[in-house]
């Protein structure tokens, strides 16, 4: 696995809305906007399915995935790529649905997507635009 900066840490942390993409088994795409994602490490984001649908079907048929990082405020543009698991009880389970409810009260916390970091890449435009920085 791959571990992020802490500036891309702080990122993530600093923007509200984030692309999550996925795909079917047979490479339908999809991509929805996620409100509840943090990091739970270096390595690892959680993404709180509060209303999943295509997503969820999609992540139980394909375990790979990306999330977009850019926004006001934040330095940069970056795509993370990683590997995908759902949960639905357990300890982070528990973790990730106290912190959304603390944060965001009332949302129905069904499950926990985990995003295991496998790649980074750079979505800044100019001669670098797609290069993997991780």
């Amino acid at each position: 696995m791959v571990s992020l900066t802490d500036e891309m840490i702080h990122a993530i942390r600093e923007i509200k809305v984030f692309p999550l993409a996925t795909a079917s088994a047979d490479g339908t795409p999809n991509v929805a906007p996620m409100g509840a994602v943090f990091v739970a490490a270096p390595d690892t984001i959680w993404i709180m399915d509060n209303y999943m649908n295509k997503t969820m079907q999609n992540v139980k048929e394909n375990k790979k995935a990306a999330l977009y990082v850019y926004g006001a405020g934040v330095k940069g543009c970056f795509q993370i790529k990683g590997d995908v698991s759902v949960v639905s009880s357990g300890e982070q389970y528990e973790k990730a649905k106290e912190l959304v409810e603390s944060i965001k009260p009332g949302l129905p916390k069904r499950s926990l997507v985990i995003l295991s970091i496998t790649e980074v890449f750079s979505c800044m435009p100019g001669s670098d635009a797609g290069k993997k920085i991780l």
